[in-house]
């Protein structure tokens, strides 16, 4: 294992497409999404402990959700597991685990990971890493993973590269385009230049850190002007000062929409966001009428293509429903078309505004 390879582990975010499973207070990076035994940010530890020094892997997430990740990674030192004090989504993130790093190790290398995703090839991912790593060390890059697309996705953002190869396997990256309506979806996969973005990086430090300064000077003098308290007792408090001057803003919008130093390395490793209950249904092994089930008491009569969630220790009945989503917790009980899961976000909303946080 090479001792200037490093990963952050991004696990603020709240799921709410996971509701009523994933909460404010414990959401879906934290739970069993898929009845494997291990949560979500545990397989994702475990993937990159395979290749990365431990004593090398962070995670970044809201201060609230620390104790939760010290108990599900008890092999992880407190001083790795780093507490934001807002959420700023995934920008001051990035320049915070950067700027730490660059006062510790100049020479590091950094692999930025979301918490809630599926990858069901290990192998073949560890391999394209560290490929990342490897063209990254030598090439002034900023190094993502593009995944091959097997259909028009529109919940998706999605890449797209030049067409001849810069190295084995890697792509100067041309555009950037959020998620796009099913139409156009379509396009680009006929296109063969386009890929889904996973949401993983790869660069040196010290090149993503000249990024800010070109591309978020304000964000990377509010940075800079606290390094010197990075590693120290007095960490806390710098962050404390710097986040609520942030943007908040992705590091998509931030830095690799706008460099001209963007690389892709199109890949296959069975990934999924398992962004919402259709892709866990995906991921799900299913009966021989197409339901999912998740908890030991489900029984299943006359339904079909239905995903199904239920604690283990309730008895669910279902009856006649088609292509639904049925999410039963101790105290939310969720039916919905499976059609309509990206309206889930707006249920959400409604509950907030009827019913408080209580809920939530």
């Amino acid at each position: 294992m090479n001792k200037h390879h490093y990963v952050v582990i991004m696990a603020g975010g709240i799921g709410s497409r996971f509701w009523p499973s994933s909460r404010t207070g414990y959401p879906k990076q934290f739970i069993d999404i898929l009845n494997t035994g291990k949560s979500l940010i545990r397989w994702t530890f475990e993937r990159y402990a395979a290749f990365i020094p431990e004593e090398n892997i962070f995670v970044v997430t809201s201060a609230e959700y620390c104790d939760i990740v010290k108990q599900q990674i008890p092999e992880m030192s407190t001083d790795n597991i780093l507490a934001e004090p807002s959420r700023k989504n995934t920008a001051p993130c990035v320049a915070y685990i950067s700027f730490k790093l660059l006062q510790k190790d100049p020479e590091a290398s950094l692999i930025v990971a979301p918490s809630d995703h599926l990858i069901l090839d290990t192998e073949n991912f560890k391999k394209i890493t560290e490929q990342a790593l490897d063209f990254a060390g030598h090439i002034r890059s900023l190094v993502t993973l593009g995944v091959k697309p097997s259909h028009p996705n529109t919940g998706y953002g999605y890449i797209q590269h030049e067409p001849m190869a810069v190295a084995y396997g890697i792509y100067k990256v041309k555009t950037f385009t959020e998620k796009p309506n099913l139409e156009l979806a379509k396009t680009f996969l006929a296109s063969g230049d386009f890929l889904w973005n996973a949401g993983i990086f790869v660069w040196k430090v010290k090149n993503v850190v000249k990024a800010f300064e070109q591309y978020q000077p304000e964000m990377y003098e509010l940075f800079d002007g606290e390094k010197e308290h990075f590693n120290t007792q007095t960490e806390t408090e710098a962050i404390n000062r710097i986040y609520p001057l942030c943007t908040n803003v992705s590091i998509d919008i931030a830095i690799m929409e706008k460099a001209d130093n963007v690389y892709v390395i199109p890949s296959s490793f069975g990934w999924s966001d398992l962004g919402t209950w259709n892709s866990a249904y995906d991921n799900f092994e299913k009966d021989y009428l197409g339901n999912a089930v998740a908890g030991e008491n489900v029984i299943v009569i006359d339904a079909t293509k239905c995903m199904v969630s239920a604690p283990n220790e309730k008895l669910l009945v279902l009856q006649g429903l088609d292509d639904f989503i049925v999410v039963d917790t101790k105290d939310v009980l969720l039916i919905c078309k499976k059609e309509k899961e990206q309206a889930i976000k707006e249920y959400v909303a409604e509950v907030k505004r009827n019913k408080g946080d209580k809920f939530l």
